[in-house]
């Protein structure tokens, strides 16, 4: 267990808008922060960080809350692993109790798997750095590669003995499971044979955004024939290769400052560059690019820079991915490699200065290098020539933005020397082809669609009116205000008038005092709940903060009150007045606005109180019963109508 102490200094030190901008790109917005959400697939910013609250709040999938909250959501953390992570990135010292053999027996199958990945990567490097046989082949290849001993130890580079189970038998003796030793794709096993999957090979961990051991790739050093090159872990529970990218937990600073990724091949490429300086660069791990791995990029950045190999297959493969990249909304570009070299190689020929000289002269935009490169490779042949105009509008037809679609067909022009309406004929021609095939409706020149209205959101009064007490006492509970009660007495001539009754108080005494009087209780349990806190510690705190309690609530009222912090962030919602729920305006005071909120409270319980006894009453049978329940509802109708004369008088 990690002690209170631990977690209070990790809560005070960590900053949301560091820890979120480690993983998504944030742009300053007023005094907040925004970005693209890390949780859905969206083209425009509905993600938002607040430094001066330290919360998030994500509109477009509902989630939110503190910077824990973010790490358990976007990483699949539990509390403890969150805790451990923000403690690491600030240096703080974690004060642990022992766990006991239950506890650790509990910890489930993905932390297991995690701990024996992590226990793998410490095992490789161990054998590289402190064996003669790691030193000699391991450690002497990496060393020939160029790599040194800083960047060496940055990746966690290391290898692994080439031996048929001296990895096994180390993890089990270490108390590690063979279950999971198995899962990860570590061990083979096979009827009663057990065996090291990565034997004699140097070692690539691959690492997630967050730094966690998801996997490895093995590099095999001897000349055999039977064996693969590269060796990768298989798909687990943990690594899933298509939604990776090598690199980019070192990389997503950079790519996020420089606003621009360069995408290599493999391992070595992503290693060279780093220690050329050029840090904002990954690698797809010599799969085929995915559009999970183009979305990582996107949290970082729009812009991609593709870097291949300058041979002719390098070249195929990086523009096989290009349509990936523009069917996302990414800008791209390619920057091609002389003949005989990869970015590694080069890197390794080149200082940092010549480095980056190089690739911003020779990244061109994908429209005007792969136009150039195709109509190499048609030269004078015109039906070759058609055929890869085509190829050129396919890629055009995957960009999303009808603007940028337009500026590149035009472009497509300009270099192949043809007529822009013939390529918007195949344009055309290329969307309802797509659109027929995915069973969509095709698309008709100047047709015009009327969108349906959009469903109108069923408002509950009674949750909404709860929630603006709850924010209330959030956003103004030590306030002081004049509060005019309008008492109704008695005259001299025995008639019933308003009398006017200044009282001075803060916000959450005249919000509990009034709750108290009307004996109000709240329906929503989170509420309730969030409401008792509230009081408390306005109560018995001097100076009262919001995070004293977020840390510390549970999931779903931390997500409440999260909603109420970043509701100014949100849009406008409309037509609350039709539903009696009270929206602060600029020249209302807060005084006005809690008596105003407290008084619709209680008419909408009142209204509702009046609608059970009419429902209540079409079961009565006797006729005194039904006038005592006709003197009730109209006890109740004269006390709905008191309380929208003083509502009126209010507003």
């Amino acid at each position: 267990m990690i002690s209170k102490t631990t977690i209070d200094n990790v809560f005070e030190t960590a900053r949301v808008e560091e820890v979120i901008g480690d993983f998504v790109q944030l742009k300053r917005s007023g005094s907040n922060l925004k970005g693209l959400s890390p949780f859905t697939d969206e083209r425009s910013p509905s993600f938002m960080v607040s430094p001066v609250k330290q919360i998030w709040k994500d509109f477009s999938s509902g989630k939110g809350g503190n910077v824990v909250a973010f790490l358990m959501e976007h990483e699949h953390f539990n509390y403890p692993e969150a805790i451990k992570y923000l403690a690491k990135k600030y240096g703080i010292e974690i004060e642990e109790t022992q766990q006991s053999d239950e506890q650790k027996e509990q910890a489930n199958e993905r932390e297991s798997m995690y701990l024996v990945s992590e226990y793998a990567n410490e095992f490789f490097q161990k054998r590289m750095h402190e064996t003669d046989e790691g030193q000699a082949i391991g450690l002497s290849y990496f060393k020939e590669r160029g790599f040194t001993s800083e960047t060496i130890k940055k990746f966690d580079l290391g290898y692994s003995p080439d031996d048929w189970e001296v990895f096994t038998k180390a993890a089990l003796e270490d108390g590690y499971k063979l279950e999971f030793l198995e899962k990860t794709g570590l061990t083979i096993v096979k009827e009663n044979k057990r065996f090291d999957r990565f034997k004699g090979r140097v070692m690539f961990p691959i690492h997630s955004m967050s730094g966690r051991v998801l996997g490895f790739g093995g590099r095999i050093l001897s000349n055999t024939k039977k064996a693969a090159k590269y060796l990768n872990s298989p798909e687990s529970d943990i690594y899933h290769k298509s939604k990776v990218l090598y690199g980019i937990y070192y990389a997503k600073q950079a790519i996020a400052k420089e606003d621009n990724c360069y995408l290599v091949e493999g391992y070595t490429d992503v290693i060279q560059f780093h220690q050329s300086g050029i840090e904002n660069t990954v690698s797809s791990s010599g799969t085929a690019l995915t559009p999970e791995q183009i979305r990582l990029i996107n949290r970082l950045t729009k812009n991609i820079t593709v870097l291949f190999d300058g041979d002719a297959a390098g070249t195929r493969a990086s523009l096989r991915g290009i349509d990936l990249i523009l069917e996302q909304g990414m800008n791209v570009k390619v920057c091609p490699f002389p003949e005989g070299e990869d970015p590694d190689s080069f890197a390794r020929a080149n200082s940092e200065d010549e480095l980056r000289e190089f690739l911003e002269e020779n990244s061109y935009d994908f429209i005007t290098y792969k136009a150039s490169l195709l109509m190499d490779e048609a030269k004078n042949d015109p039906v070759k020539k058609a055929g890869l105009i085509r190829d050129m509008v396919n890629s055009i037809s995957k960009i999303p933005d009808n603007i940028q679609r337009e500026v590149y067909l035009q472009e497509c022009s300009r270099i192949m020397d043809i007529n822009e309406d013939v390529l918007y004929a195949t344009l055309a021609q290329i969307e309802n082809k797509d659109a027929k095939s995915s069973g969509k409706p095709q698309k008709k020149k100047m047709e015009v669609v009327k969108e349906e209205a959009a469903p109108k959101v069923k408002i509950d009064p009674l949750y909404e009116l709860e929630r603006k007490i709850i924010s209330l006492l959030v956003l103004y509970g030590r306030e002081e205000g004049e509060f005019h009660d309008m008492l109704l007495k008695q005259n001299d001539q025995g008639e019933m008038i308003y009398e006017s009754e200044i009282q001075e108080a803060k916000v959450f005494e005249k919000i509990f005092l009034d709750l108290q009087e009307d004996e109000i209780e709240f329906t929503n349990e989170d509420f309730k709940k969030l409401f008792l806190l509230l009081i408390e510690k306005l109560n018995s705190e001097d100076e009262f903060g919001v995070e004293m309690i977020i840390n510390d609530i549970e999931e779903s009222q931390a997500m409440k009150l999260t909603d109420i912090l970043m509701e100014e962030e949100q849009y406008e919602l409309h037509d609350w007045d039709r539903h009696d729920i009270p929206v602060k305006t600029k020249d209302q005071g807060i005084s006005q606005y809690v008596t105003q909120t407290i008084l619709s409270l209680r008419r909408h319980l009142v209204g509702k109180k009046i609608n059970e006894l009419l429902e209540e009453m079409k079961e009565v049978e006797s006729e005194s019963d039904r006038t005592d329940k006709i003197q009730e509802i109209m006890s109740y109708t004269s006390l709905s109508t008191i309380i929208s004369d003083r509502l009126g008088r209010v507003m």
